[in-house]
């Protein structure tokens, strides 16, 4: 009995010990995570009225983490000490406080990507140049080949549809005079942008869809071919009534003067303006961009959104210069083949 009693009294001694025990560490480390959260507090608060210096210091008093980690407070603070030593201009420090952040958690992405943009920052111009060229080139290429996609479609496009248009209008059938009139005045009268928008988001209400692509295609190649049939309509009433009159001397029906003659004729004339309307092409073709196509315009804008780094537009601004410096080159040489027989 006497045994029982002495075992009951130790095995309370020791139950008695452990509550005191816990009683004295669990509120020193809740304490902890309390004390971090209003340093950290009054850390922001210095901030905000413009009061670095204090504001550094109280970061740097939040404690490193125990080993079971603790809510991000040491992350934060020492990430705001290492921008704040940046602004100032203190790569030195900056790196420092980074390097902080990563000893404690070395697969810390933020700490890291400070780090890697400090290296960057110590690199010559030059070099820092070079290292965004080849960063965004390939999504700036995978995007300049879909915009020459665009362009080469609508060039193949465009021209039939705008002379059938053109031979539409100038036609004596009524029927084929008011819807060539129509697509010419809607088409025109009306910003691409909006018939994009249209094409792709209008036309699902009464069961239609179209991808990004078919709509960007049908959008520019309809857009260009009333565009192209006043050109065309133009140039083939410049041609000299003389020539209709002679070709039905020789016998020719409407349609032989019209593909033997006149159209022929008529192209070598208006080189020039669907030059100019090509041309503008490649930079419509940036439009296409609100459709959700990854054209070159859009590939630019998404690394620039991703990145703030104005070297891709740059960039772009430079494919798009190139584009346009190659067709100038193109159309003008064939502007002057077609028309060496005139300047004989």
């Amino acid at each position: 009995m006497i045994n029982s009693n002495n075992k009951l009294g130790k095995s309370g001694a020791l139950a008695s010990l452990f509550l005191l025990f816990a009683l004295l560490i669990f509120p020193a480390v809740s304490s902890a995570a309390v004390d971090a959260d209003a340093l950290l507090k009054q850390a922001r608060d210095a901030l905000t009225v413009g009061q670095i210096d204090q504001a550094q210091s109280l970061f740097k008093q939040v404690p490193a983490p125990g080993p079971e980690g603790d809510d991000g407070q040491f992350v934060y603070s020492r990430m705001q000490l290492a921008r704040i030593s940046y602004s100032m201009k203190d790569a030195g420090k900056a790196r420092e406080f980074a390097e902080q952040v990563v000893a404690v958690y070395p697969d810390n992405v933020e700490a890291k990507n400070f780090l890697t943009s400090l290296d960057r920052e110590t690199k010559p111009e030059w070099q820092k140049t070079l290292e965004d060229c080849k960063r965004f080139m390939p999504n700036l290429l995978k995007g300049a080949t879909m915009t020459l996609v665009l362009v080469f479609f609508t060039m193949i496009v465009s021209p039939i549809g705008g002379l059938f248009i053109a031979l539409g209008k100038i036609s004596r059938m009524q029927p084929f005079m008011a819807i060539s009139w129509f697509i010419i005045w809607f088409f025109r009268g009306t910003p691409l942008l909006l018939q994009l928008f249209f094409i792709y988001y209008g036309l699902p209400a009464i069961g239609i869809t179209l991808s990004p692509l078919a709509a960007a295609l049908i959008g520019l190649g309809i857009n260009y071919s009333a565009y192209l049939a006043e050109i065309i309509r133009a140039g083939i009433e410049s041609i000299d009534d003389g020539q209709t009159e002679a070709a039905k001397a020789l016998g020719m029906t409407y349609g032989q003067t019209m593909r033997r003659v006149i159209i022929p004729q008529t192209y070598k004339r208006i080189i020039p303006p669907i030059a100019n309307e090509f041309i503008a092409l490649i930079k419509d073709t940036a439009l296409v961009s609100t459709i959700a196509m990854v054209e070159l315009m859009r590939a630019a804008d998404q690394m620039f959104n991703a990145y703030f780094n104005v070297t891709v537009l740059v960039m772009a601004a430079v494919i798009y210069l190139i584009f346009t410096s190659v067709f100038t080159f193109f159309f003008e040489k064939i502007e002057y083949k077609v028309g060496v027989y005139e300047r004989r």
